[in-house]
């Protein structure tokens, strides 16, 4: 098992390219089954969950083709980001490997791979879900998936024991009314992606409208769906009987952009950002500002400068602030971990309330170890009360649990006085790329071990 050696108390000086988005790419890399036809996808990022599901595809018969590897380097001395591009072709799946205990382990392993329901469902008629694997955060429920799939005229069988669902459609999808119970992003996109080929019209309400769904939905309605609403929470979807090919480009990952922010702000860094698609962060670089934190935009960068201190803001009667999570455009949940560690060095204090998973703000417990000021009120909320930098984190060792705590644990011993040792770094390699050499060429010191 790899571990990361970090010697903190290091300010880092240069720019950063973020990756292509790793949300966004799950859901795209899904949607080429269902089309025989040529989708060519640029910026996807080189991080082991897609390159697992990109694996998936290839067992299951897709024609896998790279592309390109290009160089997004942000100048000289700065970090450097490879991004790759693809073309994929569903012209001959193999449907029996869906049917098979290596798809079923695969998948399982990999919870992205639910978002591969509603393409072989919609496309093919039937569709095995595993019970998903991933982050230990907490519960992850596949309802709003099935209640959707079931909405629109599929079955679903499920075994005492067995380790997933099977779901069929032989008469094909019917296009229908459904008010989600959730505004579930993947359980949106897999229904979407089920009802683009389904029979009639489908009215989504309460749908997610995060950008990487805006996303998913322009590049299906290049390959000839009929999908209105994009962007609101109640999408119109007119069932075609085929789709086509495409090509399209992944957006930068909004989680990796924030968690720049915060990195840079926390180990009294200046950074360039570059690249952002500022316009798609909705109200992420207004979340680091309640913090202290100055971000500059610079046409389609982001520029931090150095931050000897850092002042929470309070609301407008004196009281506490809060910051919780939100469906878009509220907050993403993804960002909190790393919010929650930077309010550490901050002057003041803020609550931190995580909705949406109960055991994501476990992690904390590491940080009170390195001497941050948290009170864990419960599963969902944390308060923290920031130290001002009058006393530096100390470097501890610590376990990632999962992707966003394991980057605001390597945020933490970063700007921590003394060496830290971070395990289980396979949970970061799952959604940073190449993070320990793109954060090294620019002043960080951290070894993989």
């Amino acid at each position: 098992m790899a571990m990361f050696r970090v010697e903190g108390g290091h300010r880092l000086k240069g720019e950063l390219v973020p990756q292509g988005a790793k949300n966004e790419a799950l859901q795209i890399l899904s949607a080429v089954l269902l089309s025989p036809e040529r989708i060519v996808i640029h910026n996807v990022p080189d991080i082991l969950d897609v390159n697992k599901l990109v694996e998936m595809l290839g067992d299951l018969g897709v024609e896998v083709e790279e592309l390109k590897t290009g160089s997004l380097s942000g100048g000289a001395g700065s970090g450097s980001l490879i991004s790759k591009s693809y073309a994929f072709r569903a012209a001959n799946v193999n449907l029996d490997f869906v049917r098979s205990d290596e798809f079923r382990k695969k998948s399982s392993a990999l919870r992205g791979s639910v978002m591969l329901t509603g393409p072989l469902l919609a496309r093919f008629g039937f569709a095995f879900m595993p019970k998903p694997g991933g982050d230990k955060i907490g519960r992850r429920r596949l309802d709003t998936h099935l209640i959707g799939f079931e909405n629109l005229g599929a079955e679903l069988a499920w075994q005492e024991g067995s380790s997933y669902f099977e779901i069929k459609a032989a008469d094909g999808l019917r296009g229908c009314y459904m008010l989600l119970d959730e505004a579930s992003v993947t359980g949106t996109a897999n229904i979407v992606m089920a009802a683009v080929l389904a029979k009639g019209l489908t009215t989504i309400y309460n749908a997610a409208c995060e950008p990487y769904l805006q996303q998913l939905c322009k590049m299906l309605n290049r390959m000839g769906a009929k999908i209105s609403g994009i962007g609101s929470n109640l999408l119109t979807i007119d069932g075609v009987e085929a789709l086509g090919g495409t090509e399209h480009t992944i957006l930068p990952d909004m989680i990796e952009v924030g968690s720049f922010i915060g990195l840079a702000a926390m180990t009294g860094s200046e950074i360039t950002i570059k690249n952002v698609a500022y316009d798609e962060l909705g109200i992420i670089p207004a979340q680091f500002r309640r913090l202290g934190i100055t971000v500059e935009r610079r046409g389609d960068d982001i520029f931090i400068p150095v931050h000897e201190h850092y002042e929470i803001e309070s609301f407008m009667d004196g009281s506490i602030m809060t910051i919780a999570d939100a469906p878009w455009p509220g907050l993403t949940p993804d960002l909190l971990s790393v919010l929650l560690v930077v309010a550490t060095q901050a002057k003041g204090s803020v609550l931190i309330h995580q909705k949406m998973f109960e055991s994501r703000l476990f992690f904390v417990d590491k940080l009170i170890d390195m001497g941050a000021q948290i009170i864990l009120c419960d599963p969902h909320r944390a308060t923290i009360i920031g130290h001002n930098r009058e006393f530096c984190l100390r470097g501890t060792r610590m376990v990632s649990p999962d992707i966003r705590a394991g980057i605001a644990m390597l945020i933490a011993a970063m700007s921590a006085k003394g060496v830290s040792v971070i395990e289980n770094i396979e949970q970061i390699d799952r959604g940073y790329q190449d993070i320990d050499k793109r954060l090294n060429a620019i002043g960080a010191k951290i070894e993989r071990i």
